[in-house]
């Protein structure tokens, strides 16, 4: 669970802090929806990170047709 929140938190504490120290709401709102794209960056493609091989079932009786 810390490796889907964690670097979208950072981000999302940065925009916080520097909302905070400097009042400028546009940076602000930039980072908020930078952390949420990278939040649901991580909860979409996080979990296939370890995947490896096809994508799709292979059918081991399938011959291409040579023309």
């Amino acid at each position: 669970m810390l490796k889907y929140v964690a670097f979208p938190g950072l981000i999302l504490i940065v925009g916080i802090s520097y909302f905070l120290l400097t009042a400028e709401p546009i940076g602000s709102v930039l980072l908020l929806i930078f952390a949420g794209a990278m939040g649901v960056m991580t909860w979409v493609l996080l979990p296939t990170l370890d995947n490896v091989g096809p994508t799709a079932p292979v059918d081991p009786d399938f011959e291409q047709s040579r023309r």
